[in-house]
């Protein structure tokens, strides 16, 4: 597959690579990243012919955003598609009782989220990350993990961000989660452009098959898989690996082991094979994966064109590891 494709999304003007970048690792999640290997990272991701670029103020508190915007800084507007979220208001540390953990990100940008869906913190949220990311617009604004906070986030994030389309101050209307249900309803109960669906359309877990994705083909709501690696289970399936952020379950390790032993007789990556897994289905129209270093994103693009054969994908589903009838490339 060829990363540096391009598709409409949905029913937008908004023409977005095949691969994009995520950038919640740029924000220090885990490790630390440091703003020069960051900004190397965008770099590389645009010379390598990436337009997709997707990041959040809950990333880092601010970090990905300014460094994400660093990356960009004299690049054509015009050729690329960015991606940010609302949902979380950053405050100064300290300043307020009700901020999130950031138990996730280890570098401290002196700022802390605040959850907060209202229609006037969402016009503040984009402006705020307009200002940190230095550009004078967003094409794509995504609903960041409303779990909680379905009403408020309807009533108030997706009304702000419907106001700015119909005003032209972005370009698409989306949310962003870990779970699909919550979308579904989304779907159903807005005029969304898009979604951001992370972790629940992979090689280990396919739930958005069953509620999401007819909805969004129907509809003609674009998908932006995220998570295709499962937080890192896909990518390295070892003990100790992570899952939705949390070490992987036994039965989730081997699971991904069996995975990798069919791709390996088939002399395929496990890592290519979940990264193009999701164009299966036509709902898909991009898969935006993170990267913290130059290495990382030429790995993942180097994935994302590694062939795969019919045969892989047969044989997953002939060992009971992909259902019959899901939707292979």
């Amino acid at each position: 597959m060829d990363p540096t494709g391009t598709i409409r999304l949905g029913r937008t003007n908004l023409q977005v690579t095949r691969l994009g970048l995520g950038t919640a690792p740029l924000g220090g999640l885990y490790d630390a990243v440091g703003d020069e290997a960051a900004v190397d990272t965008v770099r590389r991701a645009f010379d390598l012919g990436l337009r997709l670029f997707d990041t959040a103020p809950l990333y880092g508190a601010g970090l990905a955003e300014r460094r994400l915007g660093r990356g960009l800084a004299g690049l054509d507007r015009d050729g690329y598609v960015l991606a940010t979220k609302v949902g979380r208001m950053l405050v100064p540390r300290g300043t307020a009782a009700n901020a999130v953990a950031q138990d996730f990100y280890v570098e401290d940008s002196g700022m802390e989220p605040v959850f907060d869906f209202s229609y006037d913190a969402t016009l503040r949220s984009i402006d705020d990350s307009l200002r940190r990311l230095g550009v004078d617009r967003i094409d794509i604004a995504h609903i960041h993990d409303p779990d909680d906070h379905y009403p408020a986030a309807l009533d108030g994030a997706y009304r702000a961000l419907h106001d700015l389309r119909e005003q032209g101050v972005i370009g698409a209307v989306s949310a962003g989660m870990n779970q699909s249900a919550m979308l579904t309803d989304f779907a159903r109960d807005g005029d969304f452009d898009c979604f951001l669906l992370a972790g629940r359309y992979s090689l280990l877990d396919q739930g958005g098959l069953a509620d999401l994705l007819p909805v969004a083909a129907a509809k003609g709501i674009a998908i932006i898989a995220g998570g295709v690696y499962n937080s890192g289970l896909l990518a390295d399936p070892r003990p100790g690996a992570t899952f939705d952020y949390v070490p992987a379950s036994a039965e989730l390790v081997a699971r991904a082991r069996r995975i990798g032993a069919v791709c390996a007789r088939h002399q395929v990556p496990l890592a290519a094979a979940a990264i193009q897994f999701p164009f299966g289905h036509p709902a898909v129209a991009s898969v935006a994966i993170g990267a913290r270093s130059v290495a990382e994103i030429e790995e993942n693009a180097a994935m994302f064109t590694h062939p795969i054969p019919s045969a892989l994908w047969s044989e997953l589903k002939a060992e009971n590891l992909l259902r019959e009838g899901v939707p292979t490339p």
